[in-house]
């Protein structure tokens, strides 16, 4: 009984309760290193997976709030970096790691976020050719989607300035970096479309680092600029930076001020280039009046005076009025023929005499069919007889009439034939050629003279 006393005994989930609390106050941050399996992510926004390496395997899940900071996509085979904290998981006594960080491991989790969304809108087609439009050559209203503050929207404004006055600029003020500031650029982008007569739109901003850059590599901008109905020409950066915004665009412009001198061209070239081109069109258009003059002139030596052919014409169109005349006459004259002998050939084809040759057939062939008939029928009805008398003769009622019966075992009605297959008191049904009788055996004879005599071989 001292024994009994001295022990601790616990329950399952009382031993399970201290275990967790252990792994929980002990293991409350750490990374772990390994690789993603068995990954699931079902509707709620959870995601569960297993990360292992070569020795083991650790169960881990990420729970809806801390899986939408996940800037990429996580999938099977992947080295990653975890970090959360360890607990256990009471219902089926495991212990996994509760993740609150996800990083991919030889790579940026921006970087990788950026090539696994380029792959994925190229598969949708929205860098295709066959979505870029062109950029209209000299437009009259240019919209700009850009920090109403930087470096991007001053650089342009001077080169517009610069190599066409003229022009007239709409600025949609957005934020280029930090939280929102992706979707406050789709959302101009949308507002420029909606507030329409522009001619094409610039997007962008100066440079800076890649999460400088991040809000040009969401999708919301990628796929504003890929509905929007204004070409869009993407200013993202420097030379070297490109962004998921540079592929979806119609064009892309190295920098800002690049952007600039494609929209528009220098307002003195164009002014040179017209005043060659009047020039030139000048000069052509006197060489094809030039040409044209000398034409005329051999033209106007090389008619002739059109009198002498009008007699001609007036004594030919008199020879062919006649013949017209003539050809009508003879063509009236055998249509008229032609008629005339249609309708003889109507009247022989007459529907009513046509109609009573059908009825007299028709008389012939119901008369002979009712002959057919009637001796159709005495030969049926002579088979008929025949058939019955047949019938007759072999028919049991026939034989019983002549004093036979046949004999039925009670009760299951089976017929009789030997003596063999009945006991005294068995009850038998006598069926008679009328009505039946009820009898019971008293005693079973086997009367051997009625046996057949053998047949000799």
């Amino acid at each position: 009984m001292e024994l009994f006393k001295e022990r601790r005994v616990l329950t399952v989930t009382q031993l399970t309760g201290l275990i967790r609390g252990v792994l929980e106050e002990n293991f409350d941050r750490v990374w772990v290193e390994g690789e993603i399996s068995n990954l699931s992510c079902p509707q709620s926004g959870h995601v569960y997976f297993t990360l292992k390496d070569a020795g083991a395997q650790l169960r881990c899940v990420m729970f809806r709030s801390s899986a939408r900071s996940v800037t990429f996509q996580p999938k099977d085979g992947m080295r990653v970096l975890v970090r959360g904290r360890i607990t256990l998981y009471e219902p089926r006594g495991e212990y996994q790691m509760v993740a609150d960080a996800l990083e991919p491991q030889g790579i940026g989790a921006l970087q990788l976020a950026f090539i696994q969304l380029k792959e994925r809108l190229a598969r949708e087609g929205l860098f295709s050719e066959t979505h870029k439009r062109e950029i209209p050559k000299l437009p009259r209203r240019i919209g700009v989607v850009t920090s109403p503050t930087g470096a991007a929207i001053r650089d342009i404004l001077t080169v517009l300035s610069r190599r066409f006055a003229n022009v007239e600029v709409l600025i949609a003020p957005v934020k280029v970096q930090g939280e929102g500031a992706a979707k406050e650029i789709a959302a101009a982008i949308a507002d420029l479309n909606r507030y329409g007569s522009l001619d094409v739109m610039i997007v962008g901003r100066g440079g800076g680092s890649l999460e400088d850059l991040w809000a040009f590599n969401e999708e919301v901008v990628a796929r504003a600029i890929h509905e929007s109905a204004i070409p869009v020409i993407s200013a993202v950066g420097h030379e070297i930076d490109f962004t998921i915004a540079d592929f979806v665009a119609d064009l892309r412009a190295a920098t800002p001020s690049a952007a600039a001198e494609l929209v528009v061209q220098s307002k003195a070239e164009l002014t040179a280039d017209l005043d060659a081109r009047t020039h030139r069109l000048i000069v052509a258009m006197e060489r094809i009046l030039g040409q044209r003059r000398a034409e005329v002139n051999y033209l106007s030596r090389s008619v002739q005076d059109p009198s002498r052919f009008l007699g001609h014409l007036i004594q030919r169109t008199d020879d062919l009025q006649a013949r017209v005349l003539r050809q009508g006459e003879l063509l009236l004259v055998r249509r008229a023929e032609r008629i005339e002998g249609l309708a003889n050939r109507l009247a022989l084809q007459n529907p009513a005499l046509q109609l009573e040759k059908v009825r007299e057939r028709l008389g012939t062939l119901e008369l002979r069919l009712i002959q057919a008939k009637e001796r159709r029928l005495a030969a049926f009805r002579d088979r008929l007889k025949l058939n019955a008398g047949k019938l007759h003769a072999v028919s049991p009622l026939a034989t019983l009439t002549r004093g036979y019966s046949i004999v039925q075992k009670l009760p299951e009605l089976s017929v009789v034939t030997s003596a063999a297959q009945l006991n005294p008191g068995d009850r038998l049904k006598l069926v008679l050629s009328s009505g039946s009788a009820h009898c019971k055996v008293d005693a079973v004879q086997l009367d051997e003279s009625l046996t057949p005599p053998p047949t000799s071989v």
